[in-house]
């Protein structure tokens, strides 16, 4: 009888790991076809993407899919509706489809074909944000498939320009808010966990707070003139002298609910001189020497306000010829809290009134942090600690923007539940040469959305 039961169990176990195995293989295959799609603006590429996005959520069953194209690109709406009457309003779940460009040259091996080696999937969009675009993808399937009904509508935004323009995010919170409209959103743009080399937790981040993006132009004119005869007011060293004092410019350091929490996290973890700035800073944000302390430290420069940093230069028209104008951009990451138009006018004080400041860009508006929803972080919290137990589960604010300010801006609450994992800093390679993604990370990240999903919408 023992043996028999043996039997039993071993022939179980082998369809469960063969099962498991063949989810694995599904799961990769999806992500590997979406980083060879190279979504980068200017290709052209997105719509194919979006078909093949299509084609896997019909597959499964879920067919309330509306393209809307905007410029080259697109933006997906899906709605799986409720099972019968909704009880609760809908949730929003985002990614963004697009990534930015990146050259063959500066990569080991073609950025744009996914390859696996030594426990990584390394490729254009691994971590930003095409893993995140799956990770949703895959446990709505999954759940579809296994008879999951939902109680409220569930809506998945796939945007196609948030690295560029943003415009498939100001258009779903404008023209076509009512396909969008939610209770609260989970963005798979921010939110990740990390560990040290040596396997110390960091914690999971879940990011209810992002700054705003801002850019502008700081411009000198003037008559110019022959190199032989240099002028005292040169409009090259004048812009120069702008530059330097904004590199040494500090603005006033702010505190809101999500950076609070996360201070006060962060300083349980360093007993350091660091963690006792933090500790002094929550204790009373007026003490703008702690805040220093914090924002000179290379892991949370731009968390403590607003900075902002020149990143194009350029003037003169001639190797003989004094220059008749100099001109910079000059990024801003704005924080929650900071009007960008009061950053602008003390740019302009600062400068002085030799030197133009002009907005030029933008992405979102202002927002202030989203309240932290029980049910959304406890959701989160079970799902990681399901992976990770004990793991530190952390609120953030980001120094950069995602599609997510766009709906913050509506008073829709969106929070970032990436549920990525990586090895801090190797594995931090957003944006930047031989992205990558271990392996296990991509594949937990589909279950952590799967049981979150189940948990807020069951």
């Amino acid at each position: 009888m023992r043996r028999l039961i043996f039997l039993a169990t071993a022939a179980l176990s082998a369809q469960i790991l063969a099962a498991d195995t063949n989810q694995k293989a599904q799961e990769r295959l999806m992500l590997e076809t979406a980083i060879n799609i190279p979504t980068v603006e200017g290709r052209g590429n997105v719509p194919k993407l979006v078909a093949y996005l299509s084609e896997q959520f019909r597959k499964a069953g879920i067919t309330d899919i509306v393209v809307k194209p905007h410029g080259e690109t697109q933006t997906m709406i899906i709605r799986w509706k409720a099972a019968g009457k909704p009880s609760k309003k809908p949730m929003l779940l985002m990614a963004h489809m697009d990534v930015v460009e990146a050259k063959r040259e500066d990569w080991q091996l073609d950025p744009f074909v996914f390859r696996e080696d030594a426990g990584y999937y390394y490729g254009r969009g691994t971590s930003d944000n095409k893993a995140g675009v799956v990770q949703i993808l895959m446990s709505l399937t999954q759940l579809k498939a296994s008879g999951f009904k939902p109680k409220r509508d569930i809506i998945v935004l796939f945007t196609g320009d948030e690295e560029t323009a943003g415009d498939g995010s100001r258009l779903a919170t404008s023209e076509w808010r009512s396909l969008v409209d939610a209770e609260f959103a989970l963005n798979s743009d921010a939110g990740d966990g990390g560990f040290l080399k040596d396997g110390t937790p960091l914690g999971f981040g879940i990011q209810a707070a992002e700054k705003t993006y801002r850019s502008y132009s700081f411009t000198v004119r003037n008559a110019g003139g022959h190199s032989s005869k240099p002028r005292p007011d040169h409009a090259i060293y004048e812009l120069a002298t702008a530059l330097k004092k904004l590199e040494a410019h500090r603005f006033t350091p702010r505190l809101n609910e999500v950076t609070k929490a996360y201070f006060t996290e962060r300083a349980k973890a360093d007993k350091g001189p660091l963690g006792n700035a933090m500790q002094r800073w929550v204790a009373n944000e007026k003490d703008g020497a702690a805040a220093d302390i914090i924002e000179a430290d290379p892991t949370e420069v731009g968390s403590t306000r607003t900075r902002c940093v020149a990143t194009k230069i350029e003037g003169g028209h001639a190797d003989n010829a004094l220059p008749n104008s100099a001109r910079a951009t000059v990024n801003c990451r704005i924080i929650p809290g900071d009007d960008p138009k009061d950053v602008q006018a003390e740019l302009a004080r600062l400068v002085g009134a030799g030197v133009e400041v002009a907005l030029t860009d933008s992405f979102g508006a202002p927002t202030l942090a989203s309240p932290l929803r029980p049910d959304v972080v406890t959701a989160y919290t079970q799902a990681v600690r399901k992976r990770h137990p004990n793991m530190p589960i952390i609120p953030q604010m980001s120094t950069g923007a995602t599609d997510g300010v766009f709906f913050r801006a509506l008073g829709i609450p969106v929070y970032g539940v990436g549920g990525l994992w990586g090895i801090v800093p190797d594995d931090e390679r957003a944006h930047g040469r031989d992205e990558r993604v271990p392996v296990q990370s991509f594949h937990d990240g589909i279950g952590i959305w799967r049981e979150m999903i189940a948990k807020l919408a069951g």
